[in-house]
């Protein structure tokens, strides 16, 4: 095997397909890369997998001799990172694999290729959907997703598909949140609802760029995603997460308006004083038209007024986890945002400010505490 390959390229594909390499290992060959040049049209294919998923990629490479070489990716990675820029050349020189550019020469041992498993196949594609827009979704929920690996369900995102609608979603049961998507199937009918990783998904999105179209793939056991030459797997969770449907359904909430980027600033200023998780309190005012903002407790303690627009009552306070409500505020991009409420120690919505659908963020109030 021998190829040559400029060095930012193979980094890039070396460090995409590394993602999925566990840290520590029993079988050690699980810590390995795949690199594979073998397949037509002078290309290197680059591959590796744990017990949850699995990423392969395809960049363009001079070919001089097909091959395929089992090596550690961690170490492969390292160098890759110190090697000079340029073109570098790679190939198996008996029981070792070569890599040398500019000056530079560095060795690595072979791993057996026979102890190495096959890379689960690509399950059956059931559509494609928007590169940037699934990122930008997948980052909205995925704030709201459980870390207590104890409720494995709870620490995934919930992947809808309904004809031509995508629905993601995520809960720990404090807060949940759902983002809709157009996207394009396959076939009329496509149907499915899984959970997926939280946290792969959340690399998945970031790693395959935000241009193009993104193939969606998905079968009883795995999730797939392929996008611009970039592959990769995922095992599903077990189990379900709540329907929100239900949750989400409000009668007669009070409503209020209010700019985004100045509650999101406010919020961090006067969360400087809520010790742990003690809550930021939120009174709007109809007759002022204004959001008073207040945290801590007996001399230290912050406050901001706000303009906000409240339709309703003369006056509601509601007060939250300060933490929880800077996640859901930075999930949205819009300028302004409509809070529906129903009361201290009730649910509480956020939406952007056109009424849409499309992202939707439910928070429980806590019962406000004297400040």
């Amino acid at each position: 095997m021998e190829f040559r390959i400029e060095r930012s390229a193979l980094t890039e594909a070396v460090a995409w397909a590394a993602r999925v390499l566990p840290v520590r290992s029993p079988v050690p060959v699980l810590g390995g890369l795949l690199l594979d040049t073998e397949g037509e049209g002078g290309r290197l294919r680059i591959s590796g997998l744990d017990y949850e998923a699995s990423a392969r990629i395809d960049v363009d490479a001079d070919v001089v001799r097909p091959g395929r070489v089992l090596v550690m990716g961690r170490r492969l990675l390292d160098i890759c990172k110190v090697l000079p820029e340029g073109p570098v050349e790679c190939a198996v020189e008996g029981s070792r694999f070569t890599v040398a550019g500019d000056g530079a020469r560095f060795g690595l041992s072979v791993l057996p290729l026979d102890d190495y498993p096959a890379l689960p196949a690509l399950p059956r594609v059931r559509g494609a959907v928007d590169a940037e827009l699934f990122g930008s979704a997948v980052a909205d929920v995925a704030v709201a997703a459980g870390r207590d690996d104890t409720l494995p369900a709870l620490t995934g995102i919930r992947l809808g598909l309904d004809g031509d609608t995508m629905t993601l979603a995520a809960t720990d049961r404090y807060r949940f949140a759902v983002r809709t998507l157009p996207w394009k199937a396959t076939a009329p009918g496509e149907s499915a609802d899984v959970i997926v990783s939280a946290r792969r998904l959340t690399e998945i999105a970031r790693s395959l760029g935000r241009s193009g179209q993104v193939s969606v793939a998905l079968d009883a056991g795995s999730a797939g995603f392929e996008h611009a030459g970039m592959r990769t797997t995922v095992r599903l969770l077990e189990g379900r997460l709540p329907r929100h449907e239900k949750l989400f359904a409000m009668a007669d909430p009070a409503v209020a308006v209010v700019d985004r980027a100045r509650l999101t600033e406010a919020v961090k200023r006067v969360s400087v004083v809520a010790d742990g998780d003690s809550p930021v309190q939120m009174t709007f005012s109809r007759a002022d038209a204004s959001v008073l903002l207040r945290a801590g407790y007996e001399d230290d303690v912050a406050s901001q007024r706000l303009p906000a627009v409240l339709e309703g009552p003369e006056e509601l306070t509601v007060a939250f986890n300060p933490g929880y409500l800077a996640d859901a505020l930075a999930s949205f991009t819009d300028p302004s945002l409509r809070l529906l409420l129903l009361g201290a120690g009730q649910r509480a919505m956020i939406t952007d400010g056109t009424g849409t659908d499309a992202h939707r963020h439910l928070l429980m109030s806590v019962k406000p505490q004297l400040v």
